[in-house]
């Protein structure tokens, strides 16, 4: 199941084979299996494109994937800070944060800043869960100077957040 999705937390592979905590991280760590946290440094270690249009510190979420004007995926932990603390649910800022500074990072060139967004929000967001964005580069919508990049947010397997993103960019010739 890790190598299916290596994002699966140990919680839900409890859930989904129905073992205790216990068991799974002891079978992880028979295997040699790391933790989560551990496999998604690895994953982010390996090589693809570096960020043009953005400083590494800028992007929210960790860049795990990055095909400059193609696609890319960030991954982002909703900690005590991004939610409201009544309800637990993660404040819709902090997704947007995420899916717009990834669909600018996957943009190939220095100066790229988003025209407009069209946003939707398919349910709450909670504390402890893993957002994992992915963005995809689509056909310019027609206008020079413009990309198209669609950006899904999952929990787990489920959709959380789409977002269709137009992104100025310079149109630097060193791409």
């Amino acid at each position: 199941m890790i190598d299916e999705n290596p994002f699966v937390t140990d919680r839900e592979l409890t859930r989904r084979l129905k073992v205790s905590i216990q068991t799974i991280r002891l079978d992880r760590m028979e295997l040699g299996i790391p933790e989560l946290r551990e496999r998604m440094k690895l994953m982010a270690e390996r090589s693809y494109d570096q960020v043009r249009s953005l400083a590494a510190e800028e992007v929210i979420g960790d860049i795990i994937d990055l095909q400059l004007d193609r696609s890319g995926i960030s991954i982002f932990e909703i900690r005590d800070e991004h939610v409201f603390s009544r309800t637990q649910i993660a404040r819709g800022h902090h997704i947007f944060a995420q899916a717009n500074s990834l669909a600018v990072a996957v943009i190939n060139d220095e100066i790229a800043l988003t025209a407009s967004a069209d946003l939707r929000f398919v349910r709450p967001i909670h504390l402890g869960e893993k957002c994992i964005a992915k963005a995809y580069v689509r056909s310019s919508p027609g206008k020079a100077g413009r990309a198209k990049v669609e950006v899904l947010s999952y929990v787990g397997e489920e959709m959380v957040f789409q977002g269709n993103f137009i992104i100025y960019r310079s149109d630097d010739k060193n791409r």
